[in-house]
């Protein structure tokens, strides 16, 4: 798999307090790409950060209708990746590749 598509199937980490507490079990989250699968996802991971997965759980978060100045809009669906690290790795997000 070439790297630009390695990006296009992980977009972004997901930084948030949950995810900070999930770091101490060795998983990590990212915010993917709605078509990949977890075979994708799992491979674009051990590409990009050198590192060996041992388990990959995707859930969808649906997109929520919020207002903003009584202009009804509504938020997109994001799917998101838990992905589960072998005993010794580690990724740190907060550098960036």
């Amino acid at each position: 798999m070439s790297m630009e598509k390695n990006y296009n199937i992980i977009r972004a980490p997901s930084i948030t307090e949950k995810a900070t507490l999930l770091s101490e079990a060795n998983q990590v989250v990212f915010n993917v790409a709605g078509t990949a699968s977890k075979p994708e996802i799992k491979k674009a991971v051990e590409e990009l950060f050198n590192v060996k997965v041992k388990a990959v759980n995707t859930l969808v978060r649906k997109g929520k209708t919020k207002r903003f100045r009584g202009i009804r809009g509504r938020q997109s669906d994001v799917k998101k990746a838990i992905v589960t690290l072998e005993d010794g790795q580690s990724i740190d997000v907060t550098t960036g590749l």
